[in-house]
């Protein structure tokens, strides 16, 4: 337990910020799942509209350090594939 009252601000902090990053990566994920099922679907239409929105949220994420920036690249480029593997 912190005893200082600077500590006890860090707990806070932390404690707002790990509840921030947990609703930002979740909502990635959320985006990532629809384009997923948007493929499996066959749906070129729904797949490229959520393609579009993973991708801001992804960006979002690497740009916020939610994820590394290499890894936030990767993704974009394995969902883009996954999409173009429709047509």
């Amino acid at each position: 337990m912190p005893n200082t009252a600077s500590a006890k601000k860090r707990v806070r902090q932390t404690q707002t910020r790990t509840l921030r990053n947990k609703v930002r990566k979740s909502a990635m994920r959320t985006w990532i799942r629809k384009v997923k099922e948007a493929v499996a679907a066959g749906d070129q239409g729904a797949a490229q509209a959520a393609l579009h929105q993973a991708y801001k949220q992804i960006d979002k994420a690497a740009k916020q350090s939610i994820m590394h920036a290499n890894k936030a690249a990767n993704q974009k480029r394995k969902l883009a594939h996954l999409v173009n593997s429709i047509g």
